[in-house]
């Protein structure tokens, strides 16, 4: 029987583990925390988005092949990833239909982790939580685990889902893509991804705790991105969906600070004009209020330097042109980001390239399997990134199994 060992117990390698013991293959998770998962039990403020509705493949963001990316993807397609929950967790999923994503209908992210633990003891893998992987290496047979306080294990395969650096309350400390960077591979630089971002000083610090949903755009050099949906107003900068979706960007720009604009409701700069235009006694806060929280209204029409109590038939033509272009076309302003503390994931990791898509299996380390964050690879907001995470995971027990 092949001798399969997982190491980290997360969503990726929780997967990993019910499918290498599926497969046939004699199954050890290795989890360095006291009960794993601790991802999963906070994402989606406890709720765990666990997939997307509805999948676009053109929303991942990778500095390898997009078509690597794909094939690995569509390894595991969404409707069988929804009929895996179902069918063996039996966690019902209910769409959140105003944002697209699927929860459990229990709404409890414990149940997610537990269940993908559960199900992996079932089919016969062996759980080991508190132990810490201090090296992998060659052994007489396969590969030698290094573990700390623990004798040495000896496996055919291994397989690496040890996390990025996000959230390192949770465990994660890039320790995994140091040991596989040892052995060879080349990694991408990695950065926070998924982050909020900071003014220094805020700007709108009055405006915290003031939500609502806009498009948002930034650019840098050759990198930009854009997104439309939740904003957030935090007392030291921006928040929300919307502006996690596209803090990659402004993370990895240097020299030349990315720009980013916002566009704060759904009408165009012609809608606008002609909202503005002159109708009775209406004035401009009076205006902006039916398509804006007070506070932000005010805010933004004392930025475009024109007096919110206006009646709109005193509006020069220069004042609803600057007021336009701050309600279609405001530049944020920003100075850093709230770091891997805050990060939804890791963007960077290990190439694609150095990753066979069908297996997961290592091109530079035979019997050696990456799946997760740690590879180069990362979605928006949305159930995204646990898709990855279910899809690797998936591949690599299965390779690993049956190599």
């Amino acid at each position: 029987m092949r001798r399969v060992a997982v190491i980290g117990a997360g969503a990726a390698g929780s997967m990993a583990a019910i499918f290498a013991a599926s497969a046939g293959a004699e199954t050890t998770l290795l989890e360095r925390t006291a009960d794993g998962g601790r991802k999963i039990l906070i994402s989606g403020g406890g709720r765990c988005n666990i997939l997307p509705a509805r999948l676009d493949e053109s929303r991942f963001i990778t500095d390898s092949s997009p078509r690597t990316l794909r094939n690995m993807l569509r390894s595991w397609p969404l409707p069988e990833q929804i009929e895996f929950f179902q069918r063996e967790l039996h966690l019902p999923l209910v769409e959140e239909t105003e944002s697209g994503k699927l929860f459990p209908e229990s709404n409890r992210a414990r149940e997610v982790r537990d269940g993908l633990l559960a199900l992996a003891r079932e089919r016969g893998a062996r759980l080991r939580f508190n132990s810490l992987v201090r090296g992998i290496g060659p052994g007489e047979t396969g590969w030698k685990i290094e573990i700390q306080d623990s004798p040495a294990l000896e496996v055919d395969a291994v397989i690496m889902s040890t996390g990025g650096l996000s959230v390192p309350k949770t465990g994660s400390d890039g320790l995994g893509t140091s040991m596989v960077e040892r052995l060879g591979h080349t990694i991408h630089p990695m950065y926070p991804a998924l982050t909020p971002l900071t003014a220094d000083p805020a700007p709108f610090a009055q405006l915290a705790g003031v939500s609502l949903e806009v498009t948002i755009s930034a650019r840098a050099a050759e990198r930009r991105a854009t997104a439309t949906g939740g904003f957030l107003f935090t007392h030291h900068g921006y928040s929300g969906p919307a502006v996690l979706d596209v803090s990659h960007v402004a993370v990895r720009s240097r020299d030349l600070p990315a720009r980013i604009t916002v566009c704060w409701t759904p009408l165009d700069e012609a809608a606008w004009h002609s909202a503005l235009q002159a109708d009775g006694a209406r004035t401009v806060r009076s205006t902006l209020r039916e398509h804006l929280p007070d506070r932000l209204a005010q805010a933004l029409a004392a930025s475009a330097a024109v007096n919110p109590t206006r009646p709109l038939a005193q509006l020069r033509r220069e004042e609803r042109h600057r007021l336009v272009q701050t309600l279609v076309r405001a530049e944020l302003p920003w100075t850093g980001h709230e770091g891997y503390k805050k990060a939804e994931v890791t963007g960077g990791g290990v190439s694609l390239a150095e990753v066979d898509p069908r297996t997961m299996e290592s091109r530079r380390q035979r019997g050696l399997f990456l799946c997760g964050e740690m590879l180069d690879a990362f979605g928006p907001i949305g159930g995204y990134n646990f898709y990855w995470a279910w899809a690797t995971g998936r591949a690599a027990g299965v390779g690993a199994a049956r190599k």
